[in-house]
C-alpha cells in the first residue's frame, strides 16, 4: 500500500520572483544598434569634416539632430531591461503576481491570479508555462537555477496539476 505524499510546509517557504523575458532577443539587439547609431549620428552631424556651417543649413541641422538623438533614446528604452515585468510567486497567499513598474518607479499589480484558478503547470529543463482552465498559455517562464524550479514544484505541487 502506498503512503500517501505530505504536503510541504509552506510556512518556511520564501516567496520567489521570476523575471520575463523578451520574446525576440535578435530584435532586442537591432534595436540597441538602430539607437546607439542614432545618437552617435545626431552628434556625428556636427563634428565631421565637411558639414557645412551655412546659416540656413543650421537650423535644419540641428532639428535633425535633436530628432535623432531622442529618437535614439527612446528606442534604446524600449529594450531596456528595467520595463520588463516580474511574476512574484507567493507561497502564503497561494497566489501568483505579475508586477509592472509604473513611471514613477513602483511595482503595480498588473495581474492577481490564485494557484487554484490556474489550470496546470508544466516544467522543463529552463521554462516553466502556467496554463489557464481552458488550456492557453497564461505565460512563459525562463527558470534561472535547479533551485527556483525545484522550489516552484514544491509550491506548485498541492494546488495545481503539473503535466510533464
Amino acid at each position: 500500500m502506498a503512503r500517501p505524499k505530505a504536503a510541504p510546509d509552506l510556512d518556511g517557504m520564501m516567496p520567489l520572483m521570476i523575471t520575463f523575458e523578451r520574446n525576440l532577443p535578435a530584435l532586442s539587439i537591432l534595436f540597441q544598434i538602430i539607437g546607439s547609431g542614432l545618437v552617435i549620428g545626431s552628434a556625428a552631424m556636427w563634428v565631421l569634416p565637411g558639414s557645412t556651417t551655412a546659416a540656413d543649413l543650421v537650423l535644419m541641422k540641428f532639428g535633425a539632430s535633436v530628432f535623432m538623438l531622442f529618437f535614439g533614446l527612446a528606442i534604446l528604452m524600449l529594450s531596456h531591461s528595467d520595463n520588463q515585468p516580474d511574476a512574484y510567486f507567493d507561497p502564503i497567499r497561494r497566489e501568483v503576481r505579475v508586477l509592472q513598474r509604473s513611471e514613477n518607479g513602483r511595482p503595480q499589480t498588473v495581474l492577481r491570479r490564485s494557484f487554484d484558478s490556474l489550470g496546470s503547470a508544466r516544467f522543463s529543463e529552463k521554462t516553466l508555462e502556467l496554463y489557464d482552465m481552458d488550456g492557453s498559455v497564461l505565460m512563459r517562464l525562463k527558470i534561472q537555477s535547479p533551485e527556483v524550479r525545484h522550489a516552484l514544484r514544491l509550491q506548485l505541487c498541492n494546488c495545481v496539476h503539473i503535466s510533464t
